[in-house]
Formats: structure tokens, sequence, C-alpha cells
């Protein structure tokens, strides 16, 4: 699959994104409300040199198939600004032909140009299909655990 193109999401993409971000979150059997998901979309609208940006993968009957959400931060051990790609999905059956690691490039190409000195992201150990896409990259596998404490 070679005719597809990456863009910002806008205000009028919500809608095309919410599938992508509810397939995203039944991967990881996760069930946040509809609202919740597009508050998530309007703020990284609103903030974009901020809180983070998403991107959108479209192929070329202008069908959104995939998505990435990159979030801005900070990291000591990389001394700087970083991008974390809390987000990456591929509707199935648009899998196997490279928006994956095209939607990477771009968050890559987005980190550049916000001044960011890495990208880093985090995976499932049972994503082995993502984790084949992500070792194609030349990203270095980490060895850390990821700790999560709900605060509300």
């Amino acid at each position: 699959m070679t005719d597809f193109g990456i863009a910002r999401v806008s205000a009028r993409d919500i809608d095309e994104v919410m599938p992508l971000l509810r397939g995203y979150c039944e991967f990881y059997e996760a069930a946040p409300s509809e609202a919740a998901l597009r508050g998530v979309c309007e703020a990284l609208l609103e903030a974009p040199d901020t809180a983070g940006i998403q991107l959108l993968a479209r192929l070329g009957d202008g069908t959104a198939v995939g998505l990435a959400t990159l979030l801005w931060t900070f990291s000591t051990l990389n001394a700087g600004p970083i991008g974390l790609m809390n987000d990456l999905y591929v509707a199935p059956a648009a899998r196997g032909g490279g928006i994956g690691a095209t939607l990477i490039e771009a968050c890559a190409g987005e980190c550049v140009h916000h001044g960011a000195v890495a990208l880093e992201w985090y995976t499932a150990p049972t994503n082995k299909r993502a984790q084949a896409v992500y070792d194609r990259t030349g990203a270095s596998r980490e060895e850390w655990i990821n700790y999560s404490l709900p605060v509300s």
C-alpha cells in the first residue's frame, strides 16, 4: 500500500479520528468515554505547541486508516524536550502497507520541528506485531518497566 498521506489532525477530522481511537483503546482493553476521547483531541488542538498533536493517515480515497498521538514532555535522562508517541494505531484492514512506519517517521519529523531531542513510545509486551514495526525503525529497545497510578 503506497497511496496514503499523513497530516496533522484538525477540528474537522475529529469524527474520523474517534473510531481509530476507539480501536486503539479496545486493543488495549480500555474503555474511556466518547466524551473523554473527544476531549483529548480537542485539548491537543487547543495547545499543539505545548500539549502535543495528532497525526492522521488517509488512503488516497480520503479514508482515515491510522493515527498517532504525540505529546510534548521532558526527559532528564535525555536532558531536553522529547516527544512521547502515546498512541499509534492502524486499522486492521490497512496494516502491512507501511502506514505505521510512516506515522513514526512523521512523529520523528514533528519532534525535530519542535526541538525535541528524542521520540519515545511504549507498547505492551504482547504486541509482537507492533514490535516488529518498531524494531525496523532503528529505535533502541529499552528495558524500563512502566507503572501507572490512577490519581482521580
